[in-house]
């Protein structure tokens, strides 16, 4: 997983709890902290954060993780590529974008990286029916993001994750747009 999963994800919990807290979550787990937005680390470590952080917090870790990709999308956004100066205006071109084009430069940039997948099933104007795919397990991450994506767009949308297999490996979302 890239550094600046890492990197942010210390940034958020330093800011959203302190840098007390973070430490302590630090410890827990065991690690040191020392991490580079350009670097490749083991996904479980942010696990064992995430569940340290749990811990600390009595917040479940499915809950941090939606907050954590929440805030994290804001974070990304300034970071987005645009081709050809064209900019998404909707949650739902915006995660076109990342799948068709994010993830694939992901993939030339890093021979070894191995981000998550979507996989479209359905799309109408108002519909978006996608499976994530990612053998980290962090859904939960994915719906934040999503949610921090409709914020961005300020779309008013009803968003469910339903897994479609135990270990949450595979999950699919159905975001539908609500009549306004």
């Amino acid at each position: 997983m890239k550094g600046i999963i890492f990197t942010e994800f210390l940034d958020i919990v330093e800011s959203r709890f302190g840098l007390d807290v973070c430490q302590q979550m630090l410890d827990d787990a065991g690690v040191d902290g020392a991490y580079t937005a350009v670097g490749s680390y083991d996904h479980r470590v942010l696990v064992k954060m995430i569940v340290c952080l749990s811990k600390i917090t009595g917040v479940s870790p499915e809950v941090l993780q939606e907050a954590y990709g929440e805030a994290l999308f804001t974070r990304l956004l300034s970071s987005f590529p645009l081709d050809n100066g064209e900019k998404p205006n909707s949650t739902f071109s915006f995660i076109e974008r990342v799948e068709r084009h994010i993830h694939t430069e992901v993939k030339k940039l890093y021979a070894n990286a191995n981000p998550p997948q979507f996989d479209f099933i359905s799309q109408t104007s108002a519909l978006m029916i996608l499976d994530y795919i990612s053998a980290r397990c962090l859904s939960h991450v994915c719906l934040g993001l999503i949610r921090g994506c409709v914020k961005h767009f300020n779309e008013d949308m009803a968003i469910s994750m339903e897994p479609v297999n135990q270990d949450q490996s595979h999950v699919r979302f159905t975001l539908k747009l609500n009549a306004g």
